[in-house]
This record gives structure tokens, sequence and C-alpha cells, in this order.
């Protein structure tokens, strides 16, 4: 299994490639963009949008992955549907042929004929990354690939990848907005039981160099299984330190009640903003924020099964904010990953209806729950 992570780690980074690619070439970037519709929207927003890059990225996971554990393919899922409308209404299925030549000609045809832009895409998508010094020597996990599934958030803040907000990012500091909230997340759970064991989390515009002004990317991962619990980045210190009050970070369209109530428990200089599901969660795995709370189903299986990983190897976890609600304080209902919601339709089958509490340490989960409860 640790050769699942490494190709993992490598399909991230190739995936990050394509984000930053279909980016920098910013007249295209426009007609990549169309709005979801039907039961592919998400509710949360009044626009939803699917770009290309969305599509390419979770084709080129599901191919590399397929290709090398053939026991997984029909486990892997993402976000997107792979069809894409072109300028002329043509539906195309968009997929990763064998040839970076093939792929550009497919591509050329979502895009209305381009072939120069096709081929640039096809490049990042058949080329393979630079070295990743991400050491994963010596790691062994008692998992076989066919008792695993996959969820993939291509790019996830799509409306932030979209708007390309390239804010200042202090140290020590969220960022509540901008390109550093868009994130590759590719999660691994079991099957039989739902549990996130593996997690690799993609961060493409991380930071810019300097010296060239291109925008480099930053990859974290985590193993979560039995007794493993590896993490690529060391258990933040507020965590190791038990530091008060609590840090914790919402989405700006919040309900008054959880702000109101959670300002009262930790002090409004400790209530955080910032968009992206998955960024809110990396928030809390960097220490940046000791916890993260949601209190309606506007996330999904992919927002959350890979930095819940993650976490799991931190010792923290991601919770139904509901029904831990409805539990004794202590008690944790963590997030599983492998059943569908029977009664809802399309993306929302695979909704975290209950909310969620994404938390790094125990004790603090508890302080919120009991906080909340009796105000939703």
């Amino acid at each position: 299994m640790a050769d699942l992570l490494k190709l993992l780690l490598r399909v991230s980074e190739k995936a990050a490639n394509v984000a930053r690619v279909c980016r920098q070439e910013a007249p295209l970037f426009q007609l990549l963009v169309q709005e979801k519709t039907g039961d592919d929207k998400n509710k949360k927003f009044v626009q939803d949008f699917k770009t290309l890059a969305d599509v390419v990225i979770q084709e080129v996971i599901r191919n590399d992955v397929g290709a090398q554990f053939p026991e997984m393919v029909g486990f892997i899922h993402g976000e997107e549907s792979n069809k894409f409308q072109n300028g002329l209404g043509e539906c195309v299925t968009v997929t990763v042929r064998s040839t970076e030549e093939d792929t550009a000609t497919l591509l050329a045809t979502v895009l209305d004929g381009d072939l120069t832009a096709a081929t640039l895409l096809a490049r990042a998508i058949h080329q393979d990354p630079v070295t990743i010094n991400t050491s994963t020597d010596g790691l062994t996990v008692p998992l076989n690939p066919s008792e695993l599934g996959i969820w993939i958030d291509p790019i996830d803040a799509t409306s932030q990848y979209i708007e390309g907000r390239e804010e200042v990012v202090e140290d020590g500091h969220l960022s509540p907005s901008g390109l550093h909230c868009a994130l590759v997340l590719i999660g691994v759970y079991l099957r039989s039981t739902g549990e996130p064991v593996m997690g690799v989390i993609n961060q493409p515009f991380n930071h810019k160099d300097p010296a060239s002004g291109s925008w480099q990317g930053k990859i974290f991962w985590g193993v979560s299984c039995s007794d493993i619990n590896v993490c690529s980045v060391s258990r933040p210190k507020s965590l190791t330190t038990g530091s008060q009050p609590l840090s914790v970070v919402l989405s700006s369209s919040e309900k008054q009640a959880v702000k109101e109530t959670l300002a009262l428990l930790c002090g409004p200089e400790k209530l955080m903003y910032a968009s992206g599901a998955g960024y809110k969660i990396l928030c809390v795995i960097q220490g940046l924020a000791d916890a993260y709370v949601l209190s309606e189903g506007s996330t999904f299986k992919w927002d959350s099964c890979a930095p819940h990983a993650l976490l799991r190897a931190l010792g923290g976890g991601v919770v139904d904010l509901t029904k831990s609600l409805e539990c004794d304080s202590d008690v944790k209902v963590e997030l599983t990953y492998h059943q569908p919601y029977s009664e809802g339709k399309g993306a929302d089958r695979w909704a975290n209806y209950g909310g969620l509490v994404a938390y790094g340490d125990s004790s603090q989960l508890s302080i919120i729950i009991r906080a909340l409860k009796g105000k939703l």
C-alpha cells in the first residue's frame, strides 16, 4: 500500500500542474467555465462552476490509479461528471487516451478546435512531475487495494480557483480566500466500514517562486490504519500544549446562532472565516485553527475524505455534527464514506447531511459540542 500512496502523491502533483496550466492561459480559462445545473448543482451557491480543469484532473487520477491498481476500477469516485459541453453545444466525454497526441485530439473537440491549447493541456496530463520531496520509505500498511475506494475532489474551492485572487498570507495565519484555498483532494477509504485510511492534499498555489514568478505547490499526506498513524505534518503545537481559548474556522455563510455561540466560547478574535471545506480542514491539520464547524449539509464525501484521514493520523477526526449533538458530548460519531444517502439525488446522495466538526483534539471537540447543544 506504500505503492498506492506514492502513486497518489505523483498523480496529485500531475493534477496540480494541470490546474496551474489552466490558470496561466487566461483567455482560454474564460472559455472553460460553465455553470453546473440540475442534480449536480451544489445548492449552497447561487453559481457553482465546473471547469475543464476539474474534469481533466479527475480523469487523470482515475486513469493512473486504475492502470496500476485495476482491482480499484469501479471504486474511484469523483465530484464531477466527465461530460463537457463545447461551444457548439456538443457533449464530449473527457477521458485520458493512451498517447499525448490522442488526448490532445479529444480535448480539441472540447476547446472548439483550439489544438494549441489542447496540446498544452495534454502535455500536462501525460508529463510525469519532477521528483516529489516526500519520503514514504519504510512505510507498510496492512491493506489490499481490493478493500479500498477513493474519493476525488479535483479542485476544491472552485470559485476561488476561478476568481484567482493572489492573497498575501502571513506565517501562522490562514488565508480567508484566494488561490491558497484551492486544493486537489484524494481520499482513500475502506469499502467495508467507510473509514478514511489514507489522504493526499495538494495545494497547487502555495507560494510564488520569486525568481520565475511561477506558482509552486505543497503536498500534505497521512495514513491512519489499525495502529499505524503517519502524517507528513507534525502534530500542531496548539494540540500539544492545550492552549486556550479555542480557535474555530467557519464559513462566512454559517448560521448566526452558531457564530454567536462560538464567539462567546472562543472570543471574537478567535473566530475566523475561510473559503473551501477542504482548506478549512487543512487549517485544523496545520494548527491554524483548533476546529472547523459547519452546521449545514453543504459539503460532500469528496470534500472531507482526504483531510479526514490526515486528522485521524494526528489523533483528531471529523464528526457528524447533528448526530454528535444527539449523543453524549463524549461520543464521537465520525463521518464514513462508503454509503450514499438513499433519499438524495445526484450529488446530494453523497452530502454530509448532518454538518460536521473537524477537530484535532477530543477534549476540544467535547467543549464545542457541549456549547452548541440546544442552539441548533
